[in-house]
This record gives structure tokens, C-alpha cells and sequence, in this order.
């Protein structure tokens, strides 16, 4: 099969043409193979090749909603037994899998080929995908700046037109920031509507969950109906009202919407993420949607800090568990990663509790938002995405950090100010996207606005509760006022060259 042939269809395309005899899956694989082959030198999507393991998978009978379609894993979470799960991570790198996770089971079920696992920040832990194990991964649109995290290969991957969708997770935005940064549609589910972890399990308390980034909605609404679901083992029975496929074949009805620009945490906000939501206002109104400036009345400034508060004691746990499983140090994992968890071991059962406890004072401050508005309409990001290296630790920082884990009184972190500076300089370009995931509500982020420079910002939708449907049928709406399917990244490889 010809690339440009290909690259014309996203993956629900694909499965018709092997399920009618006009391609075959091995055909397919080779193609995406060779067009990682191409793009690989310069982007720096993957971690680890599995193409023998799929040439022998595309040779067999497979069935399902996608068979015979290439795929990527990411490489956090997304377990397939006998490879490596790195998590970004050097310490991690070797370690193999003894068996699949549940999310893997279901798209191997649903006949899908993974060829191979994708970049991500170690543990997952930033909006960037520049782990030092691995390198950082590069946009199709623009090599000199990040295609965002921690799906940050996946979404590469998919921009660059290596796969029509590859496999992806979010537990602070990590599905939408990159969706946004390339280009894509990121879709993350509602709380316990898909497995998540590497056994099911819930991570973060929930607020992570695994999902795909693609280029399509109707590609969004198949993969949801073949991930969604419990599972034994699961802490919740999912039910649907209906197939999501279905959902999308229709537009939703009138919808109030209501949209913020400002950061919610007030760190500054770029005129082109506002220009992204006017963008979007517009395009609303003109398919007949109530749309009108709000504000959630949430504390999210405090949100933010809770978040943090989860995130470091978690990061804390995964280091730990990564040393006993493989007699690491902690000074084999990267500087942030250590710093953060020596915070999050500082951080008392108590502080910890009480972190949690306020989650449930956000899920109902958005559930009376979503009395009132259909949908909460914002900027996925708040500023373009961040060139390579523009967000790497300073050196004075370092240096700090270092002092303090040497005499191992990393709780002064807190008192001088060290929460509130990871909520300014990191949180703050990704301000919008931790409140779908402390409250486990859908949200989506939609590829609408190119900024003056030709670099892709989406705009965040977050729904309520069951609030799939409604976000695809829209989605499904806007992809037909606004297409992007057809908008590439400039991807020849002389240019790719030239970038790198």
C-alpha cells in the first residue's frame, strides 16, 4: 500500500478495507513500519520496537472492530506480557512484564497490531515527553517544540501519520495537552469507565485512565465502545445507555455551553489560547448552541495544590516500588522525579487525607456548574506548546534541590515555596485540563485552532458525569463545521532533516 493511500484513512477505514479483502493487515503494518522508519531519526516517538512480534501477529486471523490495524502502546501502564514496561524511566528499562494489562487485553481483542511502545516522561510525571533515558520526543509541526505528555509519542506518532490512533493515558491532562499540541482528538473518559494501571486497579485515586489519541470522532467513539466496560477485579459496574459509535452518527441538540479563558489558577494565559476559545464560540453559535462567559466558582488554585499533593506522595510510591523490583537507588532516577518524591515522602497522612477529602467539594462544584451549562468550554492549553528544553529544571533549582536531598529535609521544599512554583511554572501552561481528573468527569480536546505560526492549540470540553455521548456528538459536529482530518504536519523527509 502506498503511504498517501494510508495515511487517507483513519483506523475504522483501515479495518473495512482488510475486512474487504483489499488490503491485507501485513500490507498495513509494513506501511506504518516503514513510515516510522522515515519520521523515527527526527521525532523520536518510540522507546521500544516490537515489528517481528507483529509481522507474526498481522500473518494470523484476527477479529474484531480493528483487525489488521497497526497500533502503538505507550509505554506507562499499557503492559504486554514479555516486554519492558519503562515508564520513561532507566531503572525500569529491562524489567519485563509478566503478563498483558487489562486495557492491552481489550485491543489485542479488538484485532488490533502493536508494532511498538511509545515516549513518555518518566512516571509520567510532566506535560513535556523529554526523559533522559530516551530523548525527547519532537512535533510533527514544528521538530523544535514539544508534541506535549505524557502521551507525547502517541500523539507524535499519530500527527506524523505513523498510526491513525495510538494508545494513550491521562491523569492531569495527558491524553488532551498532546491532542492539543498536534493537532489530534483527545478524548478522556469519565472516572472507572475504562481499566486503568498496569493490573486494572485505580490509579491517582482514579483520576487517571487509559484511552487513545486519534485524528477522527467516529475513531474516538469505536475505541471507547471496545475499551469501556468492567472487568473482574474492577471497582465499579459500568453501564451504557448505548453504543458511543452510535452517539456520534447524530447531532446533539441544542447545548449551553458555558467558556473561560482566564487561567484558573491566575497565571497568565496567551492571546492565542483565548483566540482558540473565541474560535470555537463562534463556530457554537453558528451550529445554533447557547454559548456564554462563566466561571466554575471552583477554587482551583487549591485544586491544583491538592493535585500536587497526590501527585508527589504518588511519585514517592513509584519510586519506591521501582527500587524493590530492581535494586535501583534513588539516585538512579532523574532529578525532578527525585525531588518531587522526596517531597511527597515528606508529606504527612494527615495533609494527605485532607488533600483527598476536597475532591469531593470539586466534583460537586462542577456537578452545579453542569446544573446550569450542558458543558464547560476552555483552552486545552495555555500557551503554544513549549519549545524543546524550555522547561528543564533550572540550574539554581538543581542546585537547591540537591541541598535538600542530601541532608533529607525536603519538606523546607514546601515552606519555600516549592508547590507554588510547580503550580506556576508547570501547572500553569496547563492549567485547565486537572479538573476533569479530581472530579473523574469526560473531557475532550478538540483540534479547532491553528495559532499565527501554523502550530496546532486545541480547546477543552469537559462534560458531567455519563457525559461521553455529548462531548463526541459535538465533537462529531465540529469535525463537520471545521475539518482537520485532511491538515498535515510539512513531514518530507528532507524536511524532517533540515528540522532536526
Amino acid at each position: 500500500m502506498e503511504y498517501s493511500e494510508y495515511r487517507s484513512h483513519d483506523a475504522t477505514g483501515l479495518a473495512e478495507l482488510v475486512a474487504t479483502g483489499q488490503v491485507s493487515a501485513s500490507e498495513l503494518l509494513e506501511t506504518a513500519i516503514a513510515r516510522l522508519d522515515t519520521v523515527e531519526p527526527t521525532l523520536n516517538t518510540v522507546v521500544r520496537r516490537l515489528d517481528d512480534k507483529a509481522r507474526v501477529r498481522a500473518r494470523e486471523p484476527l477479529d474484531g472492530p480493528f483487525a489488521g490495524v497497526p497500533f502503538l502502546l505507550k509505554d506507562l501502564g499499557q503492559d504486554l506480557a514479555g516486554e519492558p514496561t519503562s515508564c520513561g524511566s532507566r531503572v525500569l528499562a529491562d524489567l519485563p512484564m509478566d503478563e498483558n494489562s487489562v486495557i492491552v487485553d481489550r485491543w489485542l481483542g479488538a484485532g488490533l497490531v502493536p508494532f511498538a511502545k511509545t515516549n513518555t516522561p518518566e512516571f509520567g510525571a510532566k506535560g513535556i515527553t523529554e526523559p533522559e533515558a530516551f530523548g525527547a520526543t519532537r512535533n510533527p509541526w514544528d521538530p523544535s517544540v514539544t508534541p506535549g505528555g505524557s502521551s507525547g509519542g502517541s500523539a507524535a506518532a499519530v500527527a506524523a501519520g505513523v498510526v491513525p490512533a495510538a494508545g494513550a493515558s491521562d491523569g492531569g491532562g495527558s491524553i488532551r495537552i498532546p491532542a492539543a499540541c498536534c493537532g489530534l482528538l483527545g478524548l478522556k473518559p469519565g472516572r472507572g469507565l475504562v481499566p486503568t494501571g498496569m493490573r486494572g486497579g485505580e490509579p491517582l485515586h482514579g483520576a487517571a485512565t487509559n484511552g487513545v489519541i486519534c485524528r477522527t470522532v467516529r475513531d474516538a467513539a469505536a475505541f471507547l465502545d471496545v475499551m469501556a466496560g468492567p472487568y473482574a477485579g474492577g471497582p465499579y459496574l459500568v453501564e451504557r445507555a448505548q453504543s458511543y459509535a452510535e452517539a456520534v452518527r447524530s447531532a446533539p441538540k441544542q447545548l449551553r455551553i458555558g467558556y473561560e479563558t482566564a487561567s484558573p489558577i491566575g497565571t497568565p494565559v496567551d492571546p492565542e489560547a483565548e483566540a482558540a476559545v473565541d474560535a470555537a464560540v463562534a463556530v457554537l453559535e453558528e451550529l445554533g448552541h447557547h454559548v456564554e462567559p462563566t466561571s466554575t466558582g471552583i477554587d482551583e488554585r487549591r485544586l491544583a495544590e491538592d493535585f500536587l499533593t497526590m501527585w508527589f506522595a504518588t511519585a514517592a510510591a513509584e519510586v519506591a516500588e521501582a527500587c524493590r523490583l530492581t535494586g535501583a537507588r534513588p539516585e538512579d532516577f532523574e532529578f525532578d522525579t527525585r525531588i518531587i518524591a522526596a517531597v511527597g515522602k515528606s508529606t504527612s497522612a494527615s495533609d494527605y487525607i485532607a488533600a483527598h477529602a476536597r475532591w469531593a467539594e470539586y466534583a460537586s462544584g462542577l456537578a452545579q456548574f453542569h446544573e446550569r451549562y450542558d458543558l464547560l468550554l476552555t483552552p486545552t492549553l495555555a500557551f503554544p506548546p513549549s519549545r524543546i528544553g524550555e522547561l528543564d529544571t533550572p540550574r539554581w533549582m538543581r542546585r537547591a534541590g540537591e541541598a535538600l536531598l542530601r541532608t533529607r529535609t525536603a519538606w523546607i521544599a514546601t515552606r519555600a515555596g516549592f508547590i507554588d512554583r510547580v503550580v506556576d511554572d508547570n501547572l500553569g501552561r496547563t492549567p485547565y485540563t486537572q479538573l476533569a481528573n479530581i472530579t473523574g468527569r469526560p473531557a475532550i480536546s478538540v483540534p479547532l485552532h491553528w495559532t499565527a505560526s501554523g502550530l496546532p492549540l486545541g480547546v477543552q470540553f469537559v462534560g458531567p458525569l455519563g457525559g461521553e455521548g455529548v462531548l463526541l456528538a459535538l465533537a462529531g459536529e465540529l469535525e463537520q463545521a471545521r475539518p482537520w482530518f485532511d491538515r498535515q504536519p510539512p513531514l518530507a523527509p528532507a524536511e524532517l532533516s533540515a528540522a532536526s
